[in-house]
């Protein structure tokens, strides 16, 4: 790592270990060596171990399908322990299983075995740091990098820290993670499911209610996902797409739709309060997003690119749910 100003750059040849070979760790290790990373990647499971190398090779593929490549040609190791690999190590990876007190150990051990300058991560789905690793002085250069999965492909890494990370480990957290190709999404506190598993779970809920409730039958609900929702919103988020919806931006739509929105979440016991100065909080960050362009630009944009999503869609599924 080298920093230079304010700006943090990455080298080639940087080192990551990487605990678990599971599907998880078998992904980020294909896409950290594509972008030239040394990688280390440890599990006492000889069976996991053996079969590495092909896992890694299914991933290395995909990242060429979806046009990620960098080809850089990083090193990848595969080992039964990482003990003599994480004292040279500039981030270490832990995806071991979703289990606390397997984390909390290896957590001990890092401690013990790295550098103090080694950025140590977590990829849980749902266990915050502060769980983990429970004194706040021992938190100072760990934090969570949760991934959307496949991460060989999906490229966001959620980074969340704990209440005592350092704001610089949380720095160099983010510019290792854009320097091996992922984009990273910052949380300003820690909070339980992080931002991908709480926007999922929001929707979980409420399908499960509305299948409850009668309201539709399971396969109906992903029907209006897949069709409507989904390829919406593999082009802009909610913030954006509902920007794009409503003539006059975030403004217009709030004070168009909130008031639905609200009886809706009020009926569901949720409390529903999109202030005036939350919605302006929105609308610039959005201004900011659109670099200059208009909405009606974005808007033309959009109609465009759906269009080919769908029919790159219907391609892949050979229209059978359709």
């Amino acid at each position: 790592m080298q920093e230079k100003g304010s700006e943090l750059t990455v080298a080639l040849n940087t080192h990551v270990v990487i605990l678990g070979a599971g599907f998880i760790g078998l992904s980020f290790s294909a896409a950290f060596a594509d972008a030239g990373w040394r990688v280390t990647l440890a599990d006492p499971d000889s069976q996991r171990r053996a079969a590495a190398e092909a896992g890694i090779g299914v991933q290395r593929q995909a990242i060429q399908l979806a046009g990620l490549g960098q080809q850089k040609d990083g090193d990848i190791i595969v080992v039964g322990s990482p003990d003599s690999a994480l004292g040279t190590a500039d981030l270490v990876l832990e995806c071991g299983p979703e289990v606390l007190e397997i984390k909390q150990a290896i957590f001990v051990d890092l401690f013990a075995k790295t550098g103090e300058n080694t950025i140590l991560t977590t990829a849980s789905s749902a266990i915050p740091m502060s769980r983990i690793v429970p004194e706040v002085r021992d938190q100072t250069r760990c934090l969570v990098a949760h991934p959307m999965n496949p991460p060989a492909v999906l490229r966001i890494i959620e980074l969340c820290p704990a209440p005592g990370t350092a704001p610089g480990s949380m720095e160099r957290a983010a510019a290792m993670f854009s320097g091996a190709g992922f984009a990273t999404a910052l949380l300003g506190h820690e909070i339980e499911g992080f931002i991908l598993n709480r926007l999922q779970g929001a929707v979980l809920r409420e399908a499960y209610r509305l299948v409850n409730e009668g309201v539709a039958e399971p396969n109906d609900i992903d029907k209006a996902m897949r069709l409507g929702l989904g390829p919406r919103w593999a082009l802009a988020g909610p913030f954006e797409t509902a920007e794009l919806n409503t003539p006059g931006g975030i403004t217009a739509h709030a004070e168009r739709m909130g008031p639905a929105y609200r009886r809706m979440g009020e009926a569901r016991g949720e409390t529903v309060d999109w202030s005036d100065p939350l919605i302006s909080r929105v609308s610039d960050a959005r201004e900011v997003a659109r670099s200059g362009a208009t909405i009606a630009d974005r808007a033309r944009w959009r109609s465009r690119a759906v269009a080919r999503l769908v029919a790159l869609r219907d391609e892949l599924l050979g229209n059978a749910n359709a």
